[in-house]
């Protein structure tokens, strides 16, 4: 029943939402490439068939015995005797109770080791997906400054031809052309290799492509001081690991010693030839003897085993409760600043418009209009910058936070 319920909550995290975002479709679709995606069945059964040999009636299969015994080999004459035999294992007291823990225990880790690596891959992919959407937003904005440039140089050509201006101010404007070329080649070039970068994680061919849409994930709801969430897979990973170290302390607590043994055998004998064969029945039970200093080696590891996970859990803890701090002021400080360069990129663009107009009119001088597409085009590369670093940021809070993109 337990492992219907997680692997149907599991199958919520991965199944693929038609609804969600780019960015969820992408880490959905890597994950299922992923070999720990493809493993988990097998693993889930494997540990589905330890936790059900806990219900068997022996801790151990039994075992069956032929015995034929006689006192002249190669000849019929003389004694005989056939015996067949059974012996049970049984189980020691306490023990099927802590190996069917222990079973649970498996299957609890195995589904928090997928929640945990699931978190992992997201944040390969969100580091990624982000440096992707950067690199792209560049090309995009340099290939916008090569058309405002190619204006400029086209709007001197023309006062130069009315001779409003030198030709050395073309050839300054021409020059702006041929740099912002560059950089659409530049940028290019890096907006390809961060692509490459992401389909190599899983995207295929059918990575969306970069532009208005980044992909943002919604910035969850926080107090002050946030804890740590207690279903973080990451947290949730160690504590399962520590249970199921403890369970498995607990269970060779009560095998020190071999499991005994309920024999049960049939025998058929004769005295010589042409006797009649008698029949009798042995019962009898096996009592192994402890198993001394190596059961309380194997416990004393598995303790050790117990305390390690215990002491790393907590130490994870703290490390995640620092990270989320400070992922959310990050994100707080990204947000103000993405406002900011938004209010700045306007104010230029509208002071580049007006400028334009002045300019084409000849009421503004070639200096000033230059400094001014400087201005505005530094401007947008800055409110670019910001917006994808706070869609990045909220991307990096939620990752703290134990959270899968949506």
């Amino acid at each position: 029943m337990w492992l219907a319920a997680s692997a149907l909550a599991l199958a919520a995290n991965t199944a693929a939402a038609q609804s969600g975002t780019p960015l969820q479709a992408l880490f959905e679709q890597a994950w299922q490439q992923q070999p720990e995606a493809r493993a988990l069945p097998l693993r889930r059964q494997a540990a589905q068939a330890q936790r059900s040999s806990a219900d068997a009636w022996t801790p151990e299969p039994a075992a069956l015995e032929l015995e034929s015994k006689t006192d002249r080999v190669g000849s019929r004459q003389g004694e005989r005797e056939y015996t067949v035999g059974l012996a049970l294992p049984l189980w020691l007291p306490g023990e099927r109770a802590r190996r069917a823990a222990l079973g649970d225990a498996e299957l609890q880790a195995v589904h928090s080791a997928a929640q945990a690596a699931q978190l992992q891959l997201a944040g390969r992919v969100r580091d990624a997906w982000w440096q992707w959407q950067r690199a792209c937003g560049e090309l995009t904005l340099a290939q916008d400054q090569e058309g405002s440039a190619k204006t400029l140089e086209a709007d001197v050509a023309r006062r130069l031809a009315a001779g409003d201006m030198a030709r050395s101010d073309h050839y300054q404007a021409q020059a702006g052309v041929a740099q912002a070329q560059a950089a659409v080649a530049q940028a290019r070039g890096g907006c390809t290799a961060a692509r490459t970068a992401l389909t190599a994680l899983g995207g295929g061919p059918q990575l969306p492509v970069a532009g208005d849409s980044l992909g943002m994930e919604s910035a969850p709801a926080l107090g002050q001081a946030p804890g740590v969430p207690p279903e973080h897979p990451t947290l949730a990973e160690g504590e399962r690991q520590a249970a199921l170290a403890r369970r498995q302390a607990e269970l060779i607590a009560v095998q020190k010693r071999a499991n005994p043994e309920l024999t049960l055998s049939a025998a058929s004998a004769r005295g010589q030839a042409g006797e009649s064969y008698q029949q009798s029945v042995t019962l009898g039970v096996r009592l192994p003897l402890g198993a001394g200093v190596r059961a309380q080696a194997r416990e004393a590891a598995a303790l050790a085993q117990a305390l390690e996970a215990d002491t790393r859990v907590q130490r994870e803890r703290e490390r995640l409760a620092a990270d989320i701090q400070s992922a959310q002021a990050q994100a707080g400080a990204a947000a103000a600043q993405e406002q900011a360069m938004a209010r700045n990129a306007e104010l230029a663009r509208a002071t580049r418009g007006f400028v334009a107009k002045a300019f084409s009119l000849g009421e503004a001088d070639w200096p000033t209009r230059l400094r001014v597409e400087q201005d505005a085009q530094l401007a947008e590369r800055q409110w670019q910058r910001a917006r994808v670093d706070a869609a990045a940021a909220t991307s990096t809070l939620r990752q703290a936070l134990g959270l899968l993109p949506e």
